[in-house]
């Protein structure tokens, strides 16, 4: 029998369920969030057996639709159904030396490991090869960090193979070519003959042959500020000078000399009152030379097509792929770019202005289970990743992996594409947008940052700036607006925020609101005039970024306003938008390691706040022997903003 306060309690709960179904038939929209990328785009493992440590280094399709898989340890798999519930694996060769590409071309499977670039063929159709044959071999010294990736082909069957740069002993920190090529890319013809092709590399991880045009990224480090992907060209050099060694060889296509590069880029090669050399560092207050300065002086300087900001879109860049027409939906055409370090993939689209390509860098998908190294598109539309984190560490908490990305068939709302203005930049989307959002000046923030082009590993954003947005066109199908800002800056990258965008039927925001625009070259055309867009009144602009003027959206803007007391724990919310704006989730989490300690585990060392802020700008690595990458300085943090997030690590004890 059921008492009063029970039939009370009934009825109450009747009458919640009433007003919530109510509210939600009134207006569904608010109870919604809006969607992410994992809503879109699944990851699923493909099943390899028991006990098989990949570490994926080569990725190719077959054109039955089998999968080729080679691994740094020196084996490669066929992989028959890979998208099946029950792939097949076969080992098809072994013994090979770290193999960190793989294409397959007329019936047979060709490699670069360490020292050559090596075809693999199974003669007698047993599923095995039987034939190894060295197309061409290239010197080593020994050093661990000689790789060499690829190869990628072009349209008449020649193959380009990049090799990695060695280190110093004494200058341990500084790359160096003490064999010919590294640091080289080499184009190598099927009959084995070898052509020098162009010089600048450092660590060119991930080569791609894409529509004609053949392209490499690059990975941070001495003389490289940050990730990015170059179009190279017979004789290009893209940056970093220890390949210039052997660009007096006869057959060598680079007209630069040693000498001429550091008249103009100083080595910083300076000795202690010991006689040691003294590893270089940045310096915050100092005038600085960038990348596209040295171009000035030495025009045989490839300017990267795209930066990939570190920490931000990566911090070991891999493959560039094409997404091949009719997959992915609105992507076609595009790029997608893999991060080891961060276990993630990258979109990237870019445009040729003044016969020049530049273009933005956006986010893609983040969640592999381990660094992203290699991407090959399966013949069903999905794309499979071929991943390891070499015991340095990443992201993604497994040593290896192998999985597919599957699209779902439902459109994203998601920023299309960037292209360049006279005045500004023409942004499109792949569904409409609310032309309230549209026409609000807080929608949009653009802010602008260069790099130092130096011999010290890596460097801070510089040269920071607000770059007003001044007026807004608003394509009448509600696809695409066009910007008119003032402050645009030639080679800068150009942080565009779409924060207070939505979409017009369901007022979600975009899945991904920031986009990274490499500005190499402004197109020629006519500005948008008053009467042809929505002006914005200086009412309408958004407060200047706080700190060192790194980039940040208006609600991090907001947190980062906040001071606390010097005793008071800071708010998460507001450490986390610290954290990413300073780039320190490229390498820490808070619970777990990654490429270094989780913040928990710096907890328990029980330093000091200011010893924290202190390890920030000058760090030790002889603290944590057990991690293999160095923590570089970054003393473009605020020692306010650093003292917040030593509080906040402490806290955590």
């Amino acid at each position: 029998m059921m008492t009063a306060n029970m039939k009370q309690l009934k009825n109450s709960i009747a009458a919640l369920i009433l007003v919530f179904l109510s509210s939600s038939l009134i207006s569904p929209v608010f109870g919604q969030e809006s969607p992410m990328e994992e809503d879109y785009f699944k990851i699923l493992r493909v099943g390899a057996p028991e006990g098989l440590l990949l570490e994926v280094g080569g990725l190719t399709v077959l054109p039955n639709g089998n999968l080729g898989v080679a691994t740094r340890r020196g084996d490669v798999y066929l992989v028959e159904n890979p998208s099946s519930q029950r792939p097949y694996f076969r080992k098809y060769a072994s013994g090979l030396h770290e193999i960190l590409g793989l294409v397959y071309r007329d019936g047979a499977f060709y490699c670069a490991q360490r020292g050559e670039l090596t075809k693999l063929e199974d003669t007698d159709q047993d599923g095995q090869a039987d034939r190894y044959t060295s197309v061409f071999s290239w010197p080593v010294s020994g050093h661990y960090h000689e790789y060499s990736y690829g190869p990628v082909v072009d349209e008449e069957g020649n193959f380009y193979v990049s090799g990695n740069v060695a280190f110093g002993n004494e200058e341990w920190w500084r790359g160096e070519s003490r064999v010919p090529y590294r640091g080289w890319i080499m184009k190598i013809s099927p009959d084995g003959k070898m052509e020098p092709w162009a010089t600048g590399m450092r660590s060119p991880a991930g080569l791609g042959y894409i529509d004609g045009k053949l392209f490499y990224t690059e990975n941070q480090g001495d003389y490289m500020a940050s990730g990015g992907i170059w179009h190279i060209q017979k004789g290009a050099f893209s940056g970093h000078p220890a390949g210039l060694a052997w660009a007096g060889l006869e057959n060598s296509p680079v007209d630069l000399s040693e000498e001429e590069f550091f008249a103009v880029v100083d080595p910083r090669k300076v000795k202690n009152a010991q006689g040691r050399y003294v590893k270089p560092e940045n310096t915050a207050e100092e005038t600085y030379l960038t990348l596209y300065q040295a171009k000035e002086r030495i025009p045989q300087i490839t300017l990267p097509a795209v930066w990939l900001p570190y920490g931000i879109h990566g911090i070991s860049t891999s493959e560039p792929v094409k997404i091949p027409e009719g997959y992915f939906g609105p992507f076609s055409g595009q790029m997608l770019v893999g991060d080891q370090g961060q276990s993630k993939i990258m979109r990237v689209m870019m445009e040729e202005v003044k016969g020049v390509l530049q273009g933005a860098s956006i986010d893609f998908r983040s969640g592999f289970r381990s660094g992203v190294m290699r991407l090959a598109w399966g013949l069903d539309g999905s794309l499979f990743v071929g991943e390891t984190n070499r015991g340095w560490g990443s992201a993604g908490d497994a040593n290896e992996g192998l999985e597919r990305l599957v699209w779902n068939g439902a459109v994203p709302f998601e920023i299309r594409d960037i292209k360049a203005m006279p005045d500004g930049f023409e942004i499109s989307f792949t569904k409409p947008i609310d032309p309230v959002t549209a026409k609000n000046p807080d929608s949009y923030r653009v802010e602008t940052f260069t790099y130092k082009y130096h011999p010290v590993y890596g460097s801070p954003p510089v040269g920071n700036e607000t770059a007003k947005v001044e007026g807004v066109q608003l394509a009448a199908d509600g696809m695409r607006v066009r910007l008119k800002i003032s402050g645009m800056k030639k080679y800068h990258i150009h942080h565009i925020l779409l924060d207070g965008i939505r979409e017009r039927d369901h007022a979600y925001s975009l899945v991904h609101t920031a986009a990274y625009y490499t500005l190499n070259e402004l197109p020629d055309g006519l500005p948008l005039q008053a009467n042809e867009m929505i002006s914005f009144t200086s009412a309408g602009e958004s407060p200047k970024v706080a700190g060192s003027g790194s980039t940040g959206s208006s609600e991090s803007e907001g947190l980062m306003n906040q001071k606390p007391a010097a005793s008071e724990v800071p708010d998460e919310a507001l450490v986390s938008s610290l954290l990413s704006k300073y780039t320190c989730i490229a390498c820490h989490n808070k619970d777990t390691r990654q490429v270094g300690p989780a913040y928990k585990d710096v907890a328990k060392r029980k330093y000091a706040a200011a010893e924290i802020v202190d390890l920030i700008y000058r760090p030790r690595p002889e603290n944590w022997p057990d991690y293999a990458t160095p923590m570089p300085p970054m003393p473009h943090v605020p020692e306010e903003d650093a003292l917040k997030i030593a509080r906040w690590i402490n806290s955590l004890d």
